[in-house]
């Protein structure tokens, strides 16, 4: 079996880097003057290959070093003995195998290859990294008809390295359809775009969305020998929507090959006519929108300064209706609950669309649900459009609010209608719900009326991907909304057929299609280990720094997961268990005569140094952190909790027991 130049150079690399760890050469240097001195006779003068791999063979040296490189594996053995689980988490050595694709070959697949990229000018002054050194990376993400991808991380320059292909399956949708080879025209017909989303992500780990473009993938059927080869512009995103920001050499080719290409004159005409077709829709429905809007502000003057939001910009800069951000999005085995859906949303980063220049105004940007899922962070309406659209996937009747909260701050949350006119708000930044009673202002003020818990002031507008209201009550107080969406005179509702022509999937609009979420990478454990001892190692050189010494107690280290297990079920489900039995847990760890103190925080980053300067600004937990006394023993428990997406939710708990002194 030959292999390619550069495989053999990185398996090369790879044996190297083993022989090191082991210290194979240190190793086999002791053997060497051992054999020279005690075994060789007098008369041998010279030393031979052979006598000195049979002396490292005799010592078992040749047999450590082909375990530790797995080259052999019995299968008979591994069948026949199921090594027992260990009793802490333990992970494999062994790195994980790659794995065949298996192509089916009555299928049609698209190979989309990137070939490295030219002129990313801001990073024109960047230096070459050094070996092993950590510096800024740019990731690919790709969806196509429900498929998704990423790109190994390539450090940032001028002309990033990219070198990745990605094999698309293409197939038709309809029934009956499914195992049949798709044709050169049948796929002329599907116009899902390859959806593209540049990541950078910088030595702190933190993301940045740098641009988002959708490949027109169809001229490849009009290529000669089906293999086409395209320059991709991307522009920037926000206010950068109009700059350059980069070229990717992107490479083409239909597996199987095709029969029969189309000619360029064919497949030119499709997109004119898909063009035209959609820019007439979308002309169609924002003549609908004016006179809607019309109608709206004739009910009552005062209408003009409600929060009634009919279209918003995306990450591009184009306009979109609404409801087009809004698709019900079904989890499979990744969220089991609505509950945890709202919780998986939560643990999502939460960030401004950054604004360039001063002013204090807000930056609008709505981004497409891939942008939002690929760089886990982003605005608060990023967060209440991914709720609802996986809310309507557990079958509720779902909707975003866009209105207030204190201070008059634009804001969007979810709502959700009960079959028994019970309305929920749901906070897509926290996590919380909030049951919402109105008050009724022409009650005589002896009528005790509900105190509302929830922080939302006023209220626009609602919708779904089928659905917009405009609150046309004589006040959009929240407290006193009534939310009988049937009733015309308190909520203005658009023509469904009209939002169904520019919104639903599968038209030919250009609202993206919505990308299936992604199981997490993080293996909790792990993770929560490496914090955990990283935590320590700053605890303890902070305690030196003010000149105390640190002892750590590893067993009420161990006491404390079950309370950071309830938080995270409480955060989940509002419901709180557990407590009962950590309290006696830690009464028994902690002798007479010492007092305990423990606080917990929450994160939905894993840095570990940004974690610790955070818990610092607590006098609570600088208070354990620096504690003094007799007997001060220490302890820190870390539990990380993996979400799809890679999302993450982290609970520290640092605690400290000491001899009380009076």
């Amino acid at each position: 079996m030959s292999l390619p130049p550069e495989k053999v150079s990185e398996l090369k690399q790879i044996i190297h880097q083993q022989l090191v760890k082991m210290d194979v050469h240190g190793r086999i240097r002791e053997v060497l003057a051992e054999t020279i001195r005690g075994e060789l006779a007098p008369e041998h003068q010279q030393l031979s290959t052979e006598d000195l791999i049979k002396a490292l063979r005799q010592r078992g040296i040749i047999d450590d070093v082909m375990k530790e490189l797995k080259f052999v594996t019995d299968v008979n053995e591994k069948e026949r003995t199921s090594a027992p689980k260990p009793s802490t988490h333990f992970v494999a050595r062994e790195p994980p195998v790659l794995k065949r694709t298996n192509i089916d070959p009555t299928r049609r697949y698209l190979y989309l290859q990137v070939l490295g990229g030219k002129a990313f000018l801001e990073h024109l002054q960047e230096p070459e990294p050094l070996p092993g050194q950590i510096c800024s990376t740019f990731t690919l993400c790709l969806h196509f008809r429900n498929q998704r991808f990423r790109s190994k991380p390539v450090p940032c320059a001028c002309e990033p390295d990219f070198r990745d292909g990605f094999l698309l399956e293409v197939h038709k949708d309809s029934l009956g359809d499914g195992s049949k080879m798709v044709d050169a025209t049948t796929m002329l017909s599907i116009c899902d775009p390859v959806h593209m989303v540049l990541i950078k992500t910088d030595t702190f780990g933190e993301t940045t969305l740098v641009a988002s473009y959708f490949l027109e993938w169809r001229s490849v059927l009009a290529a000669e020998n089906g293999i086409t080869n395209i320059a991709v512009e991307l522009l920037g995103v926000g206010t950068e929507s109009k700059v350059s920001v980069g070229v990717l050499n992107i490479r083409l080719e239909m597996y199987p090959q095709l029969n029969k290409t189309l000619s360029p004159e064919i497949t030119n005409t499709q997109f004119a006519l898909e063009r035209q077709k959609t820019a007439e829709k979308e002309r169609l429905f924002l003549v609908y929108a004016k006179q809607w809007w019309r109608e709206y502000l004739q009910i009552r003057p005062t209408h003009n300064v409600r929060l009634v939001k009919i279209f918003a910009q995306d990450e591009n800069g184009v306009n979109r209706p609404v409801c087009s951000y809004i698709r019900p999005l079904r989890a499979g085995r990744l969220l089991d609950t609505p509950r945890q859906a709202a919780r998986f949303v939560s643990v999502l980063g939460y960030e401004r669309a950054p604004v360039i220049g001063g002013g204090g105004g807000k930056q609008e940007q709505w981004c497409t649900l891939l942008a939002f899922l690929c760089r886990n962070q982003g605005d608060c309406e990023d967060h209440a459009n991914l709720l609802c659209s996986l809310l309507l996937g557990f079958g509720l009747e779902a909707f975003v609010c866009v209105g207030t909260k204190a201070k008059g701050v634009p804001h969007t949350w979810v709502m959700t209608c009960g079959t028994d006119g019970t309305i929920t708000f749901w906070e897509s930044l926290t996590g919380h719900r909030y049951i919402h009673r109105p008050i009724n202002p022409d009650d005589p003020p002896l009528v005790e009326q509900p105190k509302p818990l929830y922080p939302y002031r006023t209220i626009g507008c609602i919708f779904n991907h089928q659905k917009f209201f405009g609150n046309c009550q004589p006040s959009d107080a929240v407290e006193v909304c009534v939310f009988d969406l049937h009733d015309e005179s308190k909520w203005k509702p658009m023509s469904g057929e009209a939002i169904k022509s520019v919104c639903s999937p599968g038209t030919t609009s250009s609202v993206p299609p919505f990308p299936p979420l992604c199981a997490s990478t993080i293996d909790a454990a792990v993770t929560s280990n490496e914090i955990e001892l990283q935590l320590r190692i700053l605890v303890s050189e902070h305690r030196k720094d003010l000149g105390l010494s640190t002892v750590w107690d590893d067993h009420l280290s161990y006491l404390l997961s079950p309370a950071l297990a309830a938080y995270e079920l409480e955060r989940t489900t509002s419901i709180s268990a557990g407590n009962e039995e950590f309290q006696d847990a830690v009464r028994r760890a902690v002798p007479d005569g010492h007092t305990f103190k423990g606080f917990p925080i929450h994160f939905v980053y894993r840095n570990a140094r940004r974690a610790f300067a955070t818990c610092l600004r607590s006098p609570f937990c600088e208070e354990i952190i620096c504690c003094r006394g007799d007997q001060v023993r220490l302890a820190v428990r870390v539990r990380v909790f993996a979400y799809p997406e890679s999302a993450c939710a982290v609970w520290i708990m640092f605690a400290c027991k000491y001899r009380s002194v009076l």
